[in-house]
């Protein structure tokens, strides 16, 4: 494979291990609750539009999600200190608790696809791992820069 390929590569090949991980997991949340969770997870309380941003999708849409995650109490909400007019989301413990599970059930229904790899291609996954996480982490959002 060619270097410039290498990356396009990975990308899809990640999403479609998600998809497949989910399918054989019959997880029918949707992806994008997993990624909320997981961004509030490590970053904290964000504003909502910060967050929209942060999962790529409208700020409308982010709206109807948070709704949802926090009716199952997976989020809260409350009022930026800085400015009372924006929301800021957070994880609940009950949400950092349902992440964790996800990881788990992904983890477990994936394992036996890469049962046969031996120790130098884990030793090549896992620095592949920390390069791509090196690079795709994204600046500190802002919890208090965005508008609603």
């Amino acid at each position: 494979m060619n270097r410039a390929d290498v990356i396009p590569s990975i990308v899809l090949s990640a999403h479609a291990l998600a998809r497949i991980a989910a399918q054989d997991a019959k997880n029918e949340a949707p992806s994008a609750q997993w990624r909320v969770l997981s961004i509030l997870e490590r970053d904290g309380g964000i504003r909502l539009g910060a967050l929209a941003a942060a999962a790529r999708t409208t700020q409308p849409g982010m709206t109807r999600l948070i709704g949802d995650l926090e009716r199952a109490g997976l989020v809260s909400r409350s009022s930026d200190p800085a400015d009372s007019r924006a929301t800021v989301v957070d994880i609940t413990p009950a949400g950092r608790t349902a992440v964790q599970e996800w990881r788990a059930e992904f983890r477990a229904t994936l394992a036996p696809r890469f049962a046969d790899l031996g120790d130098d291609d884990w030793a090549t996954l896992s620095r592949a791992a920390e390069i791509l996480m090196g690079h795709s982490a994204q600046s500190p959002l802002s919890k208090t820069g965005d508008t609603e």
